[in-house]
């Protein structure tokens, strides 16, 4: 079976280990966003005209989202002397850019539906997407630590 090397001690991580990883991440992900987005449509009543928030969307770019995790992930264990580490600050990154369009929509005006209630919904799914992708990749994927 192939291994993505975890760097210079040649440690690496079986790419079935990281598929599976993987897998279980986008899965707890994408509870744990649409527990959150219908909590909060049904706490704050915001509206199906705030199409981000709608199931299909929070699915999908939760999907996609964790899945570009996994594979940067990969790719990190791969060529990285302290992936973990890296993965950390690379992650911590990508989750403040995400933020910014979410930011935006309370500006932009061009979105239907927009309140402040469901642009903190978005941001904060967006915080959960992070902390289980960095959580459960680095610490169930293996990995050398840093």
């Amino acid at each position: 079976m192939a291994a993505v090397s975890g760097g210079a001690e040649g440690r690496g991580v079986p790419l079935g280990r990281l598929a599976m990883v993987g897998a279980l991440t986008v899965v707890v992900a994408v509870v744990v966003n649409v527990v959150i987005r219908t909590v909060a449509v049904s706490v704050f009543g915001i509206g199906e005209g705030f199409q981000p928030l709608g199931v299909g969307p929070t699915v999908f770019f939760t999907v996609v989202g964790v899945t570009g995790a996994v594979v940067v992930f990969g790719l990190i264990l791969r060529f990285a002397r302290r992936p973990v580490r890296l993965f950390r600050r690379v992650a911590l990154v990508v989750l403040v850019v995400s933020l910014v369009p979410d930011v935006l929509l309370l500006f932009a005006g061009s979105m239907p539906g927009v309140t402040a209630a469901g642009v903190g919904t978005l941001m904060i799914e967006h915080v959960a997407t992070w902390a289980v992708a960095v959580g459960m990749l680095t610490t169930l994927a293996g990995g050398r630590r840093s």
